[in-house]
């Protein structure tokens, strides 16, 4: 299984948005979704990754906005086949201040099948 695309399919589900992407789009919209794998292992065929998701946003108050979204969205995501678990490890502004992009980066532990 792709955890990664799994992510992303299930956010733009939940979130009702096709702004959820794998990689910053070459031409973004003001707001946007990355998803991005980094790290993972396997132990016993059960599979864990650690998934950061960034939130991109016009302003700093609207990517924390879209932060809490995807917090709350995410909630739901053991609920899914294949899913064993998902816990928040942290989430905090992740501002590129050379770009003057507002974001936000939430840091997930999920166990998959």
């Amino acid at each position: 299984m792709n955890i990664e695309a799994k992510v992303i399919s299930y956010l733009q589900s939940v979130l009702e948005t096709d702004a959820v992407y794998a990689e910053v789009p070459e031409n973004p919209d003001a707001e946007f979704y990355v998803v991005d794998k980094t790290g993972g292992g396997m132990a016993n065929r059960i599979a864990s990754s650690t998934i950061a998701i960034q939130t991109y946003g016009p302003s700093k108050l609207r990517a924390s906005e879209m932060n809490e979204d995807v917090k709350e969205a995410m909630d739901g995501f053991s609920a899914l086949d294949e899913i064993g678990s998902c816990r928040l490890n942290s989430d905090y502004n992740f501002t590129n201040t050379a770009k003057r992009q507002h974001r936000y980066q939430s840091v997930w532990d999920i166990t998959h099948y």
